[in-house]
């Protein structure tokens, strides 16, 4: 499976979410599809996420969630605005409640994926919506 072609992915838990095995199943499952993974790992800020998304020049950041940090989902969205990140989308898996799912993609996350999603749904996801992804299919 190389559907990731070397898209280039941050995968992170946010605030004190300390739930890792979500975040550590992602990463590998996107590895072996051909995606490069930077892990960060837990308790990481918003502002640290943006600012490793600036220097590693990443396709997609993927947040895995299964605590009440929801604000910080939010706030990491203003942070890739504000710093002209909008080619670089946002993407969250993890325990999120429906409502919580709608005022996070009211917010800018362009994909929820909840329990139960399958793996190739977010392989796919990610290989066809970056922007080099979407480049790539342009110039085909």
């Amino acid at each position: 499976m190389t559907k990731g072609n070397g898209l280039k992915v941050i995968v992170s838990m946010i605030g004190l979410d300390g739930h890792t095995t979500g975040g550590e199943v992602v990463s590998m499952l996107l590895r072996d599809a051909g995606f490069e993974v930077v892990y960060l790992g837990v308790n990481q800020t918003p502002q640290t996420i943006v600012d490793a998304a600036i220097q590693e020049d990443v396709d997609a950041i993927g947040i895995s969630s299964h605590a009440a940090n929801y604000s910080l989902i939010e706030e990491l969205m203003d942070l890739v605005r504000a710093n002209d990140l909008d080619d670089v989308i946002v993407v969250c898996g993890g325990n999120i409640p429906r409502k919580q799912i709608e005022q996070l993609t009211a917010k800018g996350v362009a994909k929820v994926f909840t329990p139960g999603s399958a793996s190739s749904d977010i392989v796919d996801y990610l290989a066809n919506n970056t922007r080099r992804s979407k480049a790539a299919s342009l110039s085909a």
